[in-house]
């Protein structure tokens, strides 16, 4: 019974964050009123919390079996990234909170939910601070799904997609280690 709602959470975390593209879909984009401020929304805040009870157990999509990390650890990756709109907003996410284009959020395959990362467009140089609070993106060749609003900071909202570097993000990790420095 357990892994048969594991399938079915893996299966239903598939729907909710593996567009086939990336870019303007014929019933995907930015939605009818998006915020005035989008370059201006900001950063997630990073803080340590509980990690899902459920969301981080190893599962299985399309045939391939994910085994995400059991901590909140040094993390880097880099490759394309993609992003979600309209058409997963308001659904939930496999942390079982609401998907909201319009907030700092990704979808990562094997970072811990909830966790943070640091997304930084390898083209441009810009940077953006993301909650992981969904799996994703199931797409061969992807290594994250954005928010549209995380995706619109970077600049690769027309494109669908863009080669990103991901480093998550320890919270107080660089004050236990100064701590430490200072210490000897």
């Amino acid at each position: 019974m357990k892994r048969a709602a594991l399938v079915a959470l893996a299966f239903l975390a598939a729907c909710s964050s593996a567009p086939k593209k990336g870019g303007y879909y014929k019933d995907d984009g930015p939605g009818a009123n998006p915020p005035g401020n989008l370059a201006s929304i900001p950063d997630a805040t990073p803080r340590a919390e509980p990690l899902h009870k459920y969301a981080n157990r190893p599962y299985e999509v399309f045939g391939k079996k994910y085994v995400p990390l059991a901590s909140v650890q040094a993390f880097k990756q880099r490759g394309v990234a993609s992003w979600y709109g309209k058409r997963f907003h308001g659904q939930k996410t496999s942390s079982g909170e609401t998907y909201d284009m319009y907030a700092m959020t990704a979808a990562h395959p094997i970072l811990p939910i909830p966790s943070y990362a640091r997304v930084t467009s390898v083209k441009t140089g810009r940077h953006v601070v993301v909650r992981i609070n969904d799996r994703g993106p199931f797409h061969s060749g992807r290594i994250i799904d954005l928010s549209y609003a995380a995706a619109y900071r970077l600049g690769f909202i027309g494109a669908g997609s863009g080669e990103v570097e991901i480093e998550s993000i320890v919270p107080g990790a660089r004050a236990e280690a100064g701590a430490k420095a200072d210490a000897l």
